[in-house]
């Protein structure tokens, strides 16, 4: 019995990357040529071709930085895609323009009041890219010497050969910069930078005169040229940050450890002019330039009379990010007010904004975006199952349609099979109900739910 126990083979269990598939995580960019025309289909996004050549000529003048202070409404019916396009652009922008995005109705659950929710949303859509000098050596590693003491116990002592086209120096080093050796396993042939004011050791690569030296070399080894002339030189660094980051450092006694734990709280109105006083002054001196991002803020209809009235104020700022909003109301009651307006906006803050529309796509366009969400998810259907989803998605809504992929994948792995077919497709409708459906439930049932007002729901539009 213990002899079989022993030669059993233990099961191993795959353990697999797990990826977070969101509603959107498929949007690679607008799909732009480069003469800012729409394809068609291009980088996950589908249709929508004016809408995305509209937002491909925001999206030269953000990176013009000629359109500071300005308003951009998406505005459509549900699920044509207004969303997607901000991701698509936020994508497009790159990681050095900063992009924040917000729904209109997470200002009413912070615990600040809400102007300074949209203060700090502002500043975290504007980046200061700061330019500075520091001193750097930059050479190829001849020779490191460590020599560690006998005994295990005391510091460490040790020198490093640095070479570059022109010259040849040794250098001692301290217990530190042993330590920062040891930690990027730094070896002869090796390109390196030392920041002198840090003492922080950087890897460039492999010196191209080490290629031959295979045993020293990976799969994804960079080789890089010896550095010319001098060993010591001066090199310009730039960072790029945002107003708020620079804000919560100068306001908390421990600014920049308040920036992970997301312990900012409201941040006083003399700080923010002292550190706009100083950006101007870096500005002036040419070491810092201003970033113009974007504020992206979904549900903007959720807004009261109150933030409008301060986004009318901010946009007048010089120093303010291009704000995009969107909605999907149409004329409806302004938040706050007893008074009706186009999209629940007031009317002067309509009048400063460009208006983009979104318009409902047709069903090869939903057919295509299906597709597109099958791979992501990567879910295998077949072509008849493919076009009753889609004849789903017409008679319901897209999203109702991308959230039975999932469901209906589930079913077919459970019968193990290596597609999804028809049936599949039938019973994940039957089982997960869209909103019509729940809504006619509700209609006959309803006299068997408790707070009945019967008179109600009769006259409730279910169309």
């Amino acid at each position: 019995m213990a002899v079989s126990a022993a030669a059993k083979v233990q099961e191993v269990r795959e353990i697999t990357r797990i990826e977070r598939i969101g509603a959107h995580s498929h949007i690679r960019g607008l799909g732009l040529d480069d003469s800012l025309e729409a394809r068609h289909v291009s980088q996950g996004m589908v249709g929508q071709v004016a809408a995305r050549r509209a937002a491909g000529i925001v999206l030269q003048m953000v990176r013009d930085g000629r359109i500071a202070g300005r308003a951009v409404l998406l505005a459509g019916q549900p699920g044509t895609g207004k969303t997607a396009i901000a991701t698509g652009l936020a994508q497009a922008l790159g990681h050095d323009t900063p992009f924040t995005s917000m729904a209109g109705s997470e200002i009413y659950s912070l615990e600040m009041s809400k102007t300074e929710a949209l203060i700090q949303a502002i500043r975290k859509s504007i980046g200061v890219r700061i330019k500075e000098e520091s001193e750097i050596i930059e050479g190829e590693v001849v020779e490191v010497q460590i020599e560690r003491p006998a005994s295990g116990v005391g510091t460490k002592v040790g020198k490093l050969i640095l070479k570059s086209t022109d010259m040849e120096t040794v250098y001692d080093l301290g217990g530190k910069m042993i330590d920062s050796i040891l930690k990027e396993k730094v070896q002869s042939g090796d390109v390196i930078t030392i920041d002198k004011a840090t003492g922080k050791i950087s890897r460039l690569g492999r010196s191209f005169t080490r290629a031959r030296d295979y045993d020293a070399t990976g799969q994804q080894t960079r080789f890089v040229q010896c550095p010319e002339g001098e060993l010591q030189k001066r090199k310009e660094v730039v960072h790029t940050v945002t107003l708020h980051e620079i804000d919560v450092i100068n306001s908390r006694t421990h600014g920049f450890l308040a920036l992970f734990s997301g312990d900012t709280g409201e941040i006083k109105p003399e700080v923010r002019e002292q550190i706009n006083g100083k950006v101007a002054e870096w500005r002036e001196e040419g070491k810092a330039e201003i970033i113009p991002g974007v504020l992206f803020i979904d549900e903007v209809h959720m807004l009261d009379i109150e933030c409008f009235s301060y986004l009318n104020r901010a946009l007048e700022n010089e120093m303010s990010p291009i704000v995009i909003m969107a909605t999907n109301r149409g004329i409806t009651r302004i938040r706050g007010t007893n008074y009706q307006s186009p999209h629940g906006i007031p009317l002067d803050l309509l009048d400063r904004m460009i208006i983009v529309p979104t318009v409902p796509y047709d069903e090869k366009e939903l057919k295509e975006i299906l597709s597109i969400r099958c791979e992501e998810e990567d879910v295998q259907l077949e072509d008849k199952a493919l076009e009753i989803l889609t004849k789903i998605c017409t008679e319901t809504s897209l999203r109702y349609a991308i959230q039975l992929i999932t469901t209906a994948g589930l079913i077919a792995r459970k019968r193990k099979a290596p597609e999804v077919g028809i049936e599949d497709v039938k019973k994940a409708y039957m089982l997960f109900y869209d909103e019509s459906r729940s809504i006619q439930y509700l209609t006959d049932y309803q006299k068997q739910f408790m707070f009945d007002h019967g008179d109600d729901a009769a006259s409730m539009d279910t169309t």
